[in-house]
């Protein structure tokens, strides 16, 4: 069997810089050899993802009549069930044209009792791992959910087109698939359809404490519920700007780490806050006209999505979705009312920016992939004195062979992005003269041999990314 796949090429570009003047623990070398940060294969990845592919795949998707969780599933035409098979026979597609490179499986539960789940229900995800090269258990997860509803959440029987929540956020998971098996990565990368988002984000629950059971070192969870709407009920129109909502202070935070935090910060720099700004970065480098708004919440006001879970077990995970949101589209029966239509139909998706937004997760994934794990345990100190020096713990075996060195950040406590850094090299501390500790907060990030980076560690259990 023949298949394309695409590996980046082993000839490396650098920069050769002269060693900045103020002293680098552990280096001797007089030039630091830079590794390139520009990388033409994102470009690539980002045109690969195709508005038609998703169009196609979001009207089939439709074309179930109704997802929701306790819709029938036998039939081969209507309802959850078909949905989640036809989902898996894309995903068996992908595999073959790739010769075998990802694995299918589902993961499933029952449950009943529950307020949205009154009857025993098999709630079922179907998943697609790719795995990575030389670090095989550290996992970049892509999900999207596949149920729909109407007004009543009880209600299975209704048409529930479901086209933008979330047939856009399955369709992306898919044609994300397809674009980045074309490749090979050092990480594992993972393609996720998730059940049950409705009725209590019982898929996200199956996965993450899956996820928890078989060790999985989990260093993003990129979760896609609605990304296809441009007009808002604001009467705002815009294709060029999405939200990425992440959670300040880790769920899982021991009063230890607590009062850790209150002295040495950490409320904005959460693992999932970091990665956030890690996909804006992304975006302004690599999506032509898009604009990322960094939400420092959660999810929105009161409401949840399925990376919350993922959130609650310690994993980095963050939202991506549509910055305008039009509410008479969402959860709602078909009907007109008083000249509005109510109803999540197709006529209310932006197959482009859907495009758009699927293009930002698979170049982020690829990155993430390509590029080390982020440092494990890292540690701050400089209380009382002229410099701050960081620490942090260096990989071993494989997980290091793709490792160059790493790059220190700070920004002032009140900035958003990470805006001043500095390459060090192959070390595992670094002194910065005459940066004074109380006036910035401070980070770390690792980056391959060919210049990706990870995103940036904030010190201390505030912002582990699991010290792995």
């Amino acid at each position: 069997m023949k298949f394309n796949c695409k590996i980046l090429p082993t000839k490396l570009t650098y920069l050769i810089v002269p060693l900045l003047t103020f002293p680098m623990v552990g280096l001797t070398q007089q030039n630091l050899v830079v590794p390139a940060n520009e990388h033409p294969v994102l470009r690539d990845i980002q045109k690969d993802v195709s508005a038609q592919r998703l169009k196609s795949d979001i009207t089939t998707l439709v074309g179930f009549g109704t997802r929701h969780t306790l819709s029938q599933t036998e039939s081969d035409t209507r309802g959850i069930g078909s949905a989640r098979r036809w989902i898996k026979a894309e995903f068996e597609k992908i595999a073959k044209d790739c010769g075998g490179c990802i694995e299918v499986i589902t993961q499933s539960q029952t449950f009943s009792g529950e307020k949205r789940i009154p009857e025993p229900t098999e709630v079922m995800n179907v998943i697609a791992i790719q795995r990575g090269s030389t670090d095989d258990n550290r996992y970049i997860i892509m999900s999207g959910d596949i149920d729909s509803r109407v007004s009543d959440p009880l209600n299975a029987t209704s048409d529930s087109p479901g086209a933008n929540d979330n047939a856009t956020g399955v369709a992306g998971v898919i044609e994300a698939a397809r674009v980045l098996s074309k490749y090979k990565f050092n990480g594992t990368v993972v393609y996720a359809a998730l059940s049950g988002e409705e009725q209590g984000l019982f898929g996200g629950k199956i996965m993450a404490e899956q996820a928890l059971k078989d060790n999985w070192r989990v260093e993003a969870v990129i979760n896609n519920d609605m990304i296809g709407n441009i007009s808002g009920i604001n009467g705002v129109i815009n294709n060029t700007t999405a939200r990425v909502f992440s959670e300040g202070i880790r769920y899982v935070e021991t009063k230890e780490d607590a009062k850790i935090r209150r002295f040495s910060g950490g409320e904005v720099d959460s693992s999932s806050r970091n990665l956030a700004r890690y996909i804006d970065v992304i975006a302004d480098k690599y999506i032509p006209n898009l604009d990322i708004m960094m939400v420092y919440r959660l999810d929105r006001f009161a409401r949840g999505g399925h990376h919350r879970p993922f959130n609650q077990v310690g994993f980095p995970a963050v939202r991506i979705m549509e910055t305008n949101e039009d509410y008479t589209r969402q959860h709602q029966d078909l009907r007109v009312e008083e000249g509005i239509e109510y109803g999540d139909v197709l006529s209310g998706v932006d197959f482009d920016f859907t495009a758009k937004l699927t293009s930002l997760n698979a170049v982020t994934m690829a990155s993430l992939a390509w590029a080390p794990a982020p440092p494990a345990n890292v540690d701050i100190k400089g209380a009382v004195q002229a410099s701050t020096t960081l620490s942090w713990t260096k990989p071993e075996g494989k997980q290091a062979e793709n490792l160059a060195g790493y790059r220190v950040h700070w920004r002032l406590t009140t900035d958003a992005q990470w805006s001043h850094s500095q390459y060090v090299g192959d070390v595992d501390s670094f002194v910065l003269e005459n940066i004074v500790i109380d006036n910035y907060f401070f980070g770390v990030s690792s980056v391959s041999k060919d210049g990706f980076e990870s995103p940036v560690v904030f010190p201390g259990p505030a912002g582990s990314f699991g010290d792995y």
